[in-house]
C-alpha cells in the first residue's frame, strides 16, 4: 500500500508527523511530498518538515491514499495548487481513498467539490464550509475519510490504516501505541 501526504509551509506539524508515523507502523509506504518546490518546509509552530519528494516528481504515480494535513496557511496554499486538486479529483473518480484533517476538509476538499454528497467533519471553526458536517472526531463516507483536528489525529490515522489494511492491522497499531478504548 502507498500513501501520499502533500505538505507545504504552514502544514500542521503534529498532524503531519502523527499520520506518517501511524501509517508507517502499519508498513504502509508513505511519501511526504512538498508542493512548494523545496523539500524543506516550515510547518506550524516553526517545526521544520523535510519531504522525501517534490509533488511534481510523484504526481503521476498511483497511490492507495492521499491525505491532507491541516494548518491554516498550509490548507490555503494547497487549495490553490491545481495539480494537487486534479490528483485528488482523480483519486475520488477512481474510488481510491482520500481525505483530510482539521482545516483540510473545508479548505481543500469541500472548496473543490470533493465532499459533494459526503458526510464529513473538520475543525469546528470551518463547519459552515462543509455541507454535510458531522460533529465527530473522524467520519468515513465511501472512500473519503475526514478528521476534526489535532486531538483526533490518532483516531484519524487509525481510520486510515483500517481503510487500507483492515481492522486487525489497525488494532495492532493501536496496541503498539497503547491506544485505549
Amino acid at each position: 500500500m502507498k500513501a501520499l501526504i502533500p505538505i507545504c509551509d504552514g502544514s500542521e506539524s503534529l498532524e503531519t508527523v502523527a499520520i506518517v508515523n501511524i501509517l508507517r507502523r502499519a508498513e504502509i509506504t508513505v511519501t511526504m511530498a512538498s508542493i512548494t518546490g523545496s523539500a524543506i518546509v516550515e510547518g506550524t509552530r516553526a517545526i521544520t518538515l523535510v519531504a522525501e519528494a517534490l509533488f511534481d516528481d510523484v504526481q503521476n504515480q498511483d497511490f492507495d491514499l492521499i491525505t491532507i494535513p491541516g494548518g491554516d496557511l498550509g490548507t490555503q496554499t494547497m487549495a490553490q495548487h491545481p495539480p494537487l486538486i486534479d490528483k485528488l479529483r482523480q483519486q475520488r473518480l477512481r474510488h481510491q481513498w482520500y481525505g483530510g484533517i482539521c482545516a483540510a476538509p473545508a479548505r481543500v476538499l469541500s472548496a473543490h467539490g470533493l465532499l459533494d454528497g459526503k458526510q464529513a467533519t473538520c475543525y469546528p471553526t470551518f463547519r459552515d464550509d462543509v455541507l454535510h458536517y458531522v460533529d465527530q472526531p473522524v467520519v468515513v463516507d465511501g472512500h473519503c475519510i475526514t478528521g476534526q483536528g489535532p486531538a483526533a489525529v490518532i483516531a484519524y490515522g487509525l481510520a486510515l490504516v483500517r481503510a487500507l489494511c483492515g481492522e486487525q492491522a489497525a488494532q495492532a497499531v493501536a496496541e503498539q501505541m497503547v491506544v485505549r478504548g
